[in-house]
């Protein structure tokens, strides 16, 4: 078995293991918005916009300046008492927004404009108060229809027409917290979903769902096929005759269908998934452990052992599971894809819990919002290949444990090489 631990589907496994318990601490929640929807990864090209804010406090006629995403000399960033400056040299953002509050006096009027090379447009202008809270996005219909935005597709357009010198200026008041968000169009290493939450730290987090389910499934209905082998090859006589009889008849039904069934009725639940896919992948393991068993059982040895007087459940505990351990391990290495695939299709069916991330739900939330329609790859590419990846690998594993079993196996190997 050393030569198992130097294989390179072992280390593979290793690493995305490690990815996915250490990548969800080092990021963001997946939950959280971080960007502009549908935005593509920041290695994408280079005039696309990323993402900006600034945050300006003014007091006292004091400015104060936060901001992230600027570029400390390049932007020509400036805050004052008048509001802030910057210069812009990419393409349109895809979501502004302001918000904040504002002190003034009531007898005053207070303006908030938005100014661009080519226009001026007015944000705020409100009077007779003596405090004003800010909360405003240019997705927002009102927003656009008092601006004189197009009320279909992206206003962020007009907002910036060109490259060059914008402002926000803030007329009237005494003293204001003002922060503007503008989320790019590209945004972190692997994009943003149609819900602006980062890919990146969902698919990573998707990684611990598809293993939990792959190998607590696998590892169930080894269990069961183990157990269920052992006795109808062991004991025979009727109650092998009802188990092979129940395995027939589970291989003939159709899986998908009553996979989709049982999730309804049990649950969206990560276990519930678990027992469901457990129940109904024992059987093979079950099959191989009886023609095993049934072989085993007549042999010499174990015949010498009832002879001495031997009870049935320690030849089976002793003798005969240590000698179904190859196949079951070779059973349990090959089982795991098929549960990463199972789990995945009903992901991507909708037939999972909706707050659990998968990489199939990942795949049916790109194909419900949309993402083919968008162009946006990215949602699509990364789950396809990570479910791709750890089936290969355990089917590669499981490989090299078959032809441990059988060297016939890895002698037709060499004769074909």
């Amino acid at each position: 078995m050393s030569g198992f631990f130097r294989r390179a589907s072992f280390w593979s496994l290793v690493f995305i293991a490690a990815a996915g318990i250490v990548g969800p601490r080092l990021l963001d929640d997946p939950a959280d918005v971080v960007g502009a929807p549908f935005a593509r990864p920041l290695w994408w090209r280079g005039d696309l916009s990323t993402s900006k804010t600034a945050e300006i406090s003014v007091a006292g006629g004091r400015a104060t300046l936060a901001q992230d995403g600027f570029a400390k000399d390049g932007d020509g960033l400036r805050a004052g008492a008048s509001g802030l400056a910057f210069d812009w040299k990419t393409q349109p953002t895809a979501i502004f927004a302001l918000e904040g509050e504002i002190t003034a006096n009531p007898d005053r009027t207070v303006t908030v404009t938005w100014r661009t090379p080519e226009k001026d447009f007015e944000l705020v202008r409100c009077d007779g108060q003596e405090k004003y809270w800010l909360n405003l996005d240019a997705r927002d219909m009102i927003f656009k229809q008092r601006l004189g935005l197009p009320l279909i597709g992206r206003g962020t357009e007009r907002l910036f027409p060109q490259r060059g010198r914008y402002e926000l200026a803030v007329g009237g008041a005494e003293n204001f917290r003002l922060k503007l968000i503008l989320r790019g169009q590209k945004q972190g290493l692997l994009g943003t979903d149609q819900r602006g939450r980062d890919v990146l730290a969902l698919l990573l987090n998707g990684i611990g769902t598809s293993l939990t389910v792959g190998i607590s499934a696998t590892l169930a209905a080894t269990l069961l096929g183990l157990g269920f082998g052992l006795t109808a090859g062991y004991v025979g006589g009727w109650i092998d005759a009802l188990i092979m009889r129940v395995v027939d008849i589970l291989l003939a039904i159709p899986t998908l269908p009553i996979l989709m069934t049982l999730a309804g009725l049990w649950g969206k639940g990560l276990w519930q998934l678990v027992l469901i896919l457990s129940i109904f992948s024992w059987m093979g393991t079950a099959r191989s452990v009886r023609a095993l068993t049934l072989t085993v059982r007549e042999s010499p040895w174990v015949e010498g052992l009832k002879a001495l007087g031997a009870k049935k459940s320690y030849i089976l505990r002793r003798h005969l599971v240590p000698e179904t351990a190859p196949i079951v391990l070779a059973n349990l290495a090959l089982g795991v894809p098929g549960a990463i695939l199972a789990e995945a299709g009903l992901a991507f069916l909708g037939l999972s819990d909706p707050r659990l991330v998968s990489w199939g739900r990942m795949l049916h939330e790109a194909h419900s919002f949309g993402a083919f329609t968008e162009g946006a790859w990215w949602l699509i590419v990364p789950p396809g290949l990570g479910i791709v990846s750890l089936c290969l690998i355990f089917m590669d594993m499981g490989r090299f444990l078959e032809e441990r079993i059988d060297p016939r196996l890895r002698g037709e190997d060499h004769a074909e090489r």
